[in-house]
């Protein structure tokens, strides 16, 4: 793997280095687009909290939020999620 791979594949794995990002990425994979408010209503969190996980997502390329109103709707990312799986699959071969 080359050093640009490699730092992509920790920037995705950092994204997903805490449990409840990890929830909310396969609920967003799940029903393909939704609001905060959407998300919260399924996790005992506080809004800030999962405002603050979705930003750790949005910044990190495995989500994307778009501005609908007042609300922003977040959505996958599927070339990410492609391009982590690839990075993966790299990661064992020699």
């Amino acid at each position: 793997m080359k050093e640009h791979e490699i730092e992509r594949l920790a920037g995705y794995c950092k994204a997903l280095g805490h449990p409840t990002r990890v929830l909310i990425l396969r609920k967003l994979i799940e029903i393909n687009r939704c609001t905060c408010g959407s998300i919260v209503d399924e996790l005992p969190l506080a809004q800030s909290t999962v405002s603050a996980h979705l930003k750790v997502l949005r910044e990190s390329g495995l989500i994307h939020g778009e501005i609908e109103g007042p609300k922003t709707c977040y959505c996958v990312n599927p070339e990410a999620i492609s391009d982590m799986g690839t990075l993966m699959q790299a990661l064992g071969e020699r």
